[in-house]
């Protein structure tokens, strides 16, 4: 534990917790006998480390942190009275570590951000309430394949305010979801060096708020569905590195509040709609010097 504040643990407002080997140090043992008042909550623990391995209160923690070095971790259980808590980080040092008691998350409702790093996401089906307020999540180096696999809940009452989704690193990502299109409020969907990703739902033009779609370094996909024509207020588009896309959709032009254009590195592309000529005079447009 980071004994560099003298403050009593209760009182601190940032609260760093080392632990190992099921061995819990006498100075801690007040976190577990009265609240802490602490608002961020790192918890780094090593491979001997069980499940039930703390009771904490923290009713004022809004952000917590958790390292951990297992292949298989469970959230802990004092999670659910964190009532406050609206940032969740979870990373693992082993690659693909499955997470369980997921579901106790749908009982958090202020929680407004993930971010998830080498995890492999169970199913949301087994999330008992969705995450109401839940605006931001973000994957880097994850399993999500199975996240929303025959889950008997559509993905939008589960994540009905997600406003931004960020994947980067997640080699098991074939296809998109199509239900992640029917998150009406979602603005910025960003899916980075996912080399396995091949195809985009057709109902991806359901997303009507979208603002910001990036598909940088995609090397597998091919083609952008001619759906994106009703993204209208999208103003930024990257896909840069995509080097498998031959050409745009026939009505990108459709697409007036476009500003950002980014096609750097997309070395097969060597056809461009009429439609793209009606774009505004104003368009940032960066692409390799042999297309332009």
């Amino acid at each position: 534990m980071d004994n560099s504040s003298q403050e009593p643990i209760r009182q601190r407002k940032r609260l760093f917790i080392n632990l190992s080997r099921n061995e819990l140090p006498e100075s801690l043992k007040e976190c577990m006998e009265q609240p802490v008042r602490a608002r961020l909550v790192s918890i780094s623990t090593d491979e001997m480390i069980s499940s039930n391995w703390l009771d904490m209160q923290l009713p004022e923690a809004e952000v917590l942190v958790l390292n951990f070095r297992t292949k298989d971790y469970a959230l802990p259980t004092f999670v659910v009275n964190m009532k406050k808590l609206k940032v969740l980080i979870a990373t693992s040092s082993l690659n693909y570590a499955e997470l369980s008691d997921f579901q106790l998350l749908g009982l958090l409702t202020n929680l407004k951000t993930i971010r998830l790093e080498r995890i492999s996401i169970p199913s949301l089906s087994e999330t008992c309430e969705p995450l109401r307020n839940l605006q931001k999540i973000s994957l880097y180096m994850c399993l999500f394949a199975e996240a929303f696999r025959d889950c008997s809940i559509q993905i939008s009452d589960l994540l009905p305010e997600l406003r931004e989704m960020n994947v980067d690193f997640c080699e098991d990502l074939v296809r998109l979801p199509a239900g992640l299109c029917d998150i009406v409020h979602l603005k910025k969907l960003s899916i980075t060096h996912c080399y396995k990703l091949c195809e985009l739902p057709n109902e991806i033009g359901n997303l009507r708020n979208l603002q910001v779609l990036r598909l940088r370094s995609c090397t597998e996909l091919e083609i952008l569905p001619d759906s994106i024509r009703y993204l209208s207020e999208l103003f930024t588009l990257d896909i840069s590195d995509c080097i498998r896309i031959k050409d745009l959709p026939e009505d990108i032009g459709e697409l007036k509040k476009l500003i950002n254009l980014n096609m750097n590195h997309c070395s097969r592309l060597q056809y461009l709609p009429e439609s793209f000529w009606q774009l505004e005079q104003s368009l940032d447009l960066v692409c390799d010097k042999e297309i332009k």
